[in-house]
């Protein structure tokens, strides 16, 4: 190898890093340090490939098996990468790429109603064998809430509805609208703990069907309606929207339109609260490798991005909200299940996809655990005084719904099962 050692040489700086290269050639990188892996590299065409594209390059061949580990797990690999990101993103390739992705992000991921329709499928659609595996029995597929003395995912998932619902300081009876509802969880939850009055809209056709027999099964139908839409598509005005994981499929030239559209469908007195993945830092793009196989069209808009939408509206910033590492704990807890029931995927789910899926994990859980990203939950109203103006209402709010859960938590989250059930009998 002539080109992999010269660049890692340069980028490598903490941690350790061991490469042996198609002849048996053996390389180390790094101060010795913090974090460590080493690594096997099959085909001598990644010498040079990896300067064409670093990032995606790397993944890809971990995906199809040209680079494996001897040492440690991908997810050491990309803890590696993380701690020297800086010295990575600095090379002339990375240079290139990301300016040429900043030059085209309003195009890639600009969601028109057919595009958006197109994306989600393409990653919600891939079968619920897989989510059902990997999330908590409510299959919450967005960052939990690690409260204290939170110890498990469906604990902390549970802790992330109940805060929601705490700030969107709801009423028995209020209309709730509940914009990428997903499978359901957070529809559910607002309808049988808070007495609301849900509608959800998804663009994904599997996930609609295990939301509406997940109604069913609790007994929650005449209470919540799930819908196949595009939530510019809805008409009707609500007294509360949520939303949660929706944004970052919006795409960066669409942010007002997403803005507007929840201020237009709230009512007079009403409260929304986006909740999405964010970063601390300016302005940047979706990484090739997410873009390329995880989340088509996909975008974390920036806090900034994310105001100066909001500031066209008129609509009052009521609250924000940082999470910091709870994403990270998140998906280390998904990765482990994931890893721990791939070998009982169905057959589907081949090698090349399960080293697809553990990279985006790992991946994701680094950008969180090491890198500049978070999630933010805006709270916005109507009014400056649409929810309390001190912010113990919301801890107020917790303990009375934590209180409700009792004898009501638990239908919802075994409607999960029931649901997938029916839908395998129905073939």
């Amino acid at each position: 190898m002539r080109f992999l050692p010269k660049l890692l040489a340069r980028a490598v700086r903490k941690g350790r890093l061991t490469v042996t290269g198609p002849q048996g050639e053996r390389h180390e990188f790094g101060d010795g340090d913090g974090p460590s892996a080493a690594i096997r590299i099959s085909d001598p065409a990644f010498d040079w490939r990896i300067f064409l594209n670093p990032e995606l390059n790397a993944a890809e061949a971990f995906m199809d098996g040209a680079l494996t580990m001897e040492e440690g797990s991908v997810a050491n690999l990309l803890e590696v990468f993380y701690v020297n990101k800086r010295a990575f993103d600095l090379t002339p390739s990375q240079i290139f790429w990301r300016t040429l992705a900043r030059r085209g992000r309003r195009f890639l991921t600009d969601n028109t109603l057919a595009r958006a329709s197109r994306n989600a499928r393409a990653h919600y659609d891939i079968g619920e064998d897989l989510y059902a595996r990997m999330l908590d029995r409510d299959m919450q597929y967005s960052c939990a809430y690690w409260s204290e003395g939170v110890e498990t995912l469906e604990e902390a998932q549970t802790a992330k509805k109940r805060r929601i619902a705490a700030k969107l300081a709801l009423s028995p009876g209020m209309r709730v609208l509940d914009i990428g509802c997903g499978w359901g969880g957070m529809a559910l939850y607002l309808a049988a703990i808070c007495e609301a009055r849900v509608v959800g809209v998804t663009l994904s056709p599997a996930q609609l069907q295990v939301a509406q027999a997940r109604a069913q099964a609790a007994g929650l139908a005449d209470r919540v309606e799930f819908r196949l839409c595009d939530y510019r598509a809805v008409a009707e005005r609500f007294d509360r929207v949520v939303s949660v994981g929706m944004l970052e499929h919006v795409g960066v030239g669409r942010l007002p339109e997403y803005f507007l559209t929840v201020r237009d469908r709230l009512g007079p007195g009403g409260v929304a609260l986006i909740h999405s993945i964010s970063t601390k830092s300016p302005p940047g793009v979706t990484g090739p490798f997410i873009r390329k196989h995880i989340f088509p069209g996909g975008y974390a808009p920036s806090m900034s991005e994310m105001l100066a939408a909001v500031e066209t509206t008129g609509l009052w910033t009521l609250d924000v909200e940082i999470w910091r590492v709870h994403y990270a704990d998140t998906l280390r807890v998904w990765r482990e299940n994931f890893l721990a029931t791939a070998h009982a995927l169905p057959p589907a789910y081949d090698d090349r996809f399960k080293r697809m899926w553990e990279f985006y994990l790992a991946a994701s859980e680094g950008a969180f655990r090491h890198g500049s990203s978070c999630v933010a939950q805006l709270q916005l109203g109507r009014e400056r005084d649409a929810v309390p103006l001190r912010r113990g209402y919301v801890g107020e709010t917790e303990k009375s719904l934590a209180a409700r859960e009792t004898g009501r938590l638990e239908p919802l989250l075994a409607s999960t099962q029931a649901a997938l059930a029916e839908i395998g009998a129905q073939g």
